[in-house]
């Protein structure tokens, strides 16, 4: 969930409930302006809504932060947020967005406005309700996450074209099991499937040597924002 150093944060408060139902109300650990750092729109300019919450603990995770920490606001306050920074691409992330039920309606009046809308999530939790216009970056989580047994595979079949599936991979195992999901789904054939290594701990020349060797039909990705600013900066 990827970016490098934030021109604009609102900041934090910690102690919100994410779970309090509040009606189109979100609460949102930051919003700000980077550099998308992950999947096929990585290297262009896009505002991040990083929302409260997560109900998974996977054992790399680098955003836990995101967990707990966050303010409560209107889904209007949110989109005026967005446009004051002015940019036509907008990430939805977290901690797991789709945990809220507000997002549904930001992401809508987001694309209503004409933004190119992306959302990254856990894979976890059912993809189907979220607005066509919105591209779906959907995990698939690993074994050596911790909750590869979380993965919702019902997903699959709502899959467009112009969505996404990433593995974070941290060992090869995990690649051979990856490779394997990759292979007896046909994963590639609904949508780009991305593989990226865990930061520190899979050699980034090591996994693109792999998939080349068994000549996967995968994107290669890397979290550029951990190479353009420090791997564990803040609002990233």
């Amino acid at each position: 969930m990827a970016g490098v150093r934030p021109h604009a944060h609102i900041q934090n408060e910690p102690g919100v409930d994410p779970h309090a139902p509040r009606g189109t109300n979100l609460v949102v650990n930051e919003i700000y302006a980077s550099i998308q750092g992950e999947s096929t729109y990585a290297g262009l300019p896009c505002v991040f809504v990083r929302l409260t919450g997560c109900n998974l603990r996977c054992t790399w995770c680098d955003s836990e932060f995101s967990f707990y920490e966050g303010t409560r606001q209107t889904v209007d306050e949110v989109v005026a947020a967005v446009e004051r920074l002015g940019l036509p691409l907008v990430e939805v992330t977290g901690g797991e967005p789709l945990l809220q039920p507000g997002v549904q309606p930001l992401m809508t009046r987001l694309a209503d406005k004409g933004f190119r809308v992306l959302l990254e999530t856990s894979g976890s939790l059912d993809i189907s309700p979220v607005d066509p216009r919105v591209v779906r970056i959907v995990d698939v989580k690993c074994p050596a996450s911790g909750e590869s047994e979380r993965n919702r595979w019902e997903n699959i079949k709502h899959l467009r074209p112009t969505d996404e599936l990433k593995f974070v991979l941290a060992d090869r195992a995990d690649y051979e099991w990856a490779r394997a999901c990759v292979r007896e789904r046909d994963l590639a054939a609904r949508c780009t499937v991305l593989f990226g290594p865990v930061w520190d701990r899979v050699p980034p020349r090591e996994l693109a040597a792999w998939i080349l060797e068994d000549k996967l039909s995968v994107r290669f990705q890397i979290q550029l924002h951990k190479y353009v600013w420090a791997p564990d900066a803040r609002g990233v």
